[in-house]
């Protein structure tokens, strides 16, 4: 498992009708990662925040430099059955992400973002991100804020295209209630449910033949948040961070 990198992330609101066409234009150039296979799987990942929302704010208002910190596990057949979970900074300038991740019991892990120290054994450069985390959850008073949920299919580059992961995400589904990441509670759509959020990740640059892909799909980049979305809906926070592009839909 990587634990650590930092590669360029860009997002796109499509259609599901045409994810299906671009996915089906894939199948030559990319396969499906080892977790996803033909079907997909199911994230659900609980956001931190602080009390003034610091880390939703600054996505809203642009901030190029920012932060969040989240607890993200697979859902598998059973949501309750889940042992352990991603404890995850994930850190965006500009247009370049960097994600470190510590995996934990999950019991353990949101005893850690809650304030408490870490009980198990970890390595040294684990244990940089664990101090980070918990300076944040500490002088931020992070704590659950909340949930998205979603189903994904996932596909990675060939030899020629190491760290190209390019992945398709539906039933867009969040919650601000129930606040514990494997609880099997009610989520609501928080976007229409024939929209699909396409992310293109590279270490470098995204491949040629990706960029003319994209091109003759009609994808135009947007700036887009399943965190902000979905809290500002539930909340009912007046700001718009998910929107289709003009013309998307045709």
């Amino acid at each position: 498992m990587i634990k650590r990198f930092n590669r360029y992330e860009l997002k796109y609101i499509i259609p599901v009708q045409r994810a299906d066409a671009i996915i089906a234009d894939l199948e030559e150039m990319t396969e499906p990662d080892k977790y996803s296979g033909k079907k997909g799987y199911r994230l659900v990942s609980l956001y931190y925040d602080s009390p003034g929302l610091d880390f939703f704010w600054a996505k809203i208002e642009g901030i190029k430099f920012r932060r969040k910190v989240r607890l993200r596990i697979y859902q598998g057949e059973d949501i309750e059955a889940v042992t352990h979970g991603m404890v995850e900074i994930k850190q965006r300038i500009n247009r370049t992400v960097q994600k470190r991740r510590l995996k934990l019991p999950l019991a353990e892990a949101e005893e850690f973002l809650g304030g408490s120290p870490i009980k198990s054994d970890i390595d040294e450069m684990d244990q940089q991100v664990a101090s980070e985390v918990q300076y944040m959850v500490r002088a931020m008073d992070l704590r659950p804020t909340c949930i998205t949920a979603y189903h994904r299919k996932a596909f990675v580059g060939g030899y020629y295209d190491a760290g190209l992961r390019i992945t398709f995400d539906t039933d867009l589904r969040a919650r601000i209630h129930g606040l514990k990441v494997n609880y099997s509670a009610v989520n609501h759509l928080y976007a229409p449910p024939d929209w699909c959020i396409m992310e293109v990740k590279a270490n470098n640059a995204v491949p040629d033949w990706v960029t003319f892909m994209l091109a003759r799909h009609r994808c135009q980049l947007r700036r887009v948040s399943k965190y902000c979305a979905g809290l500002s809906l539930l909340a009912g926070i007046d700001v718009m961070p998910l929107a289709m592009a003009p013309g998307s839909m045709k």
